[in-house]
């Protein structure tokens, strides 16, 4: 129904493939299907579902509120109409480690990353964290390593140790996070480029570099990420962060001045939103039921 191509295995074939490409992958965070449809349009490498996003969207802190259902069901809504890979956000792992890799794997996505904090955790970028022990996020990562089925689904490990025990303490973890079958690490709230550099230096693996705004890491250009030799950057909260804005002050412009006539140019058209959704594909399903034409619709 959504003509996707790629099957959930063959997404994280492609996904392991660009990997080892040795150019750095740029992915947004998608905070709903359709926007997942407009990063692959626009030819990025894949689709992040951000935890705090999810969280944001149910009118909530980043703070631990959200489910394994709330999250796991929006993504699989996210990754089934894309043939993009997608990585997904699965926070201390929602209780259950094995339920929640297998719910995912299940659900078509191509990887998540699990964090080193308490079950009640908050943004990544905030201070007073609060970390569970090192041997706990061990067991935490062998238990998700060992329940996925496909050798090509990732298990990404997250380590928020940066800004509470310090960037040593934090590649100390790191070795034991990938010493237990962790692939990819993710190193949270970097500073500057000296402390990304560090990281590369110190730790033999794939390596996260998140690209969030308002927060503790400097804003680098993706091309110096994969010069300091990252090869992931995301950008996780960008997206909601954009939509909400407009919205907000769309809002408050029809709110002031009765109409929209004054902000009709900061929206999308009807015609881009129909091409978007490839209404037209829909006629070869059933040309009595799906009879519309899209042309001349703004």
């Amino acid at each position: 129904m959504h003509f996707v191509k790629k099957k959930p295995e063959d997404k994280r074939k492609d996904f392991v493939t660009k990997l080892q490409s040795n150019k750095i992958l740029r992915i947004p965070g998608a905070y709903n299907p359709l926007t997942a449809k407009l990063i692959e349009e626009i030819g990025y490498d894949a689709i992040y579902v951000s935890g705090g996003v999810m969280s944001n969207d149910l009118g909530y802190p980043d703070i631990g509120l959200t489910t394994l259902e709330d999250v796991s069901n929006r993504s699989k809504q996210i990754a089934r109409i894309t043939n993009l890979p997608t990585l997904v956000d699965i926070d201390t792992g929602f209780k259950n480690c094995k339920k929640t890799i297998e719910t995912f794997e299940k659900f078509g996505i191509t990887g998540v990353h699990i964090e080193d904090q308490i079950e009640r955790k908050r943004c990544g970028h905030l201070d007073n964290k609060e970390l569970i022990s090192k041997d706990k996020m061990v067991e935490k990562i062998k238990i998700c390593v060992n329940t996925k089925k496909d050798t090509n689904f990732k298990i990404i490990a997250r380590s928020d140790a940066n800004s509470v025990e310090g960037l040593d303490k934090m590649i100390d973890r790191c070795k034991a996070y990938i010493d237990s079958g962790a692939e990819i690490i993710f190193p949270e709230a970097l500073k500057d480029e000296r402390e990304f550099e560090k990281v590369r230096k110190s730790l033999n693996c794939y390596l996260l570099a998140n690209m969030t705004e308002f927060g503790k890491s400097k804003l680098l250009n993706y091309k110096e990420l994969e010069n300091i030799g990252f090869n992931i950057v995301i950008y996780p909260v960008t997206t909601q962060r954009l939509a909400l804005k407009n919205v907000e002050d769309g809002l408050r412009a029809i709110f002031a001045d009765g109409h929209q006539n004054n902000i009709i140019d900061k929206m999308q058209t009807r015609k881009r939103l129909y091409d978007l959704v490839e209404y037209e594909k829909y006629n070869a399903l059933d040309e009595k039921i799906y009879n519309f034409d899209t042309d001349g619709h703004s």
